[in-house]
């Protein structure tokens, strides 16, 4: 690690997103993604608990996106986005965001957390599986560019016994 890195590890805090920092949110997502999502769509979820930024002062790092959908006393978790800026990546900040995500997932009822992720996305999928998540489907042709996609899902009750 770099001095800068480690100043990534120690500095950021991860806390809820403000309508200011969707801006910066919006660059790093067009930056990490060949399909971005349009500022509008940020908008949508800047209320929700589970919508975070690892930020160092007033420079956004990396967000997560989720939200929790009622389903019958079943409410489901549902990662719709995460990404961290390329140079701040390796620290952890992807983990931490993600487990704050889920755990303010868990407080609002959710007992599954389902995402979908690239088949080819080998990083993340291993940090999704290292926190509890499995593979439930592939589903082909789930992007824009015709790469399939896994679904996978968290047991809550076992990601938070664990």
């Amino acid at each position: 690690m770099t001095a800068f890195d480690d100043a990534l590890a120690d500095d950021a805090v991860v806390r809820r997103v403000d309508r200011a920092d969707l801006l910066d949110v919006l660059r790093i997502e067009r930056t990490c993604f060949s399909e971005p999502w349009p500022y509008s769509a940020f908008e949508m979820f800047v209320d929700e608990p589970a919508f975070l930024v690892a930020a160092r002062g007033d420079e956004v790092l990396g967000y997560v996106v989720a939200d929790v959908m009622p389903n019958h006393g079943n409410d489901i978790g549902h990662v719709k986005d995460l990404a961290v800026r390329p140079a701040a990546r390796g620290n952890g900040l992807g983990r931490r965001l993600l487990v704050q995500s889920l755990t303010a997932m868990a407080i609002a009822g959710a007992t599954v957390v389902k995402l979908e992720v690239r088949a080819s996305n080998e990083p993340a999928i291993g940090l999704y599986r290292s926190l509890g998540f499995e593979p439930a489907r592939r589903v082909p042709s789930y992007y824009g560019d015709g790469e399939d996609a896994y679904v996978m899902v968290l047991d809550v009750a076992e990601w938070q016994s664990a």
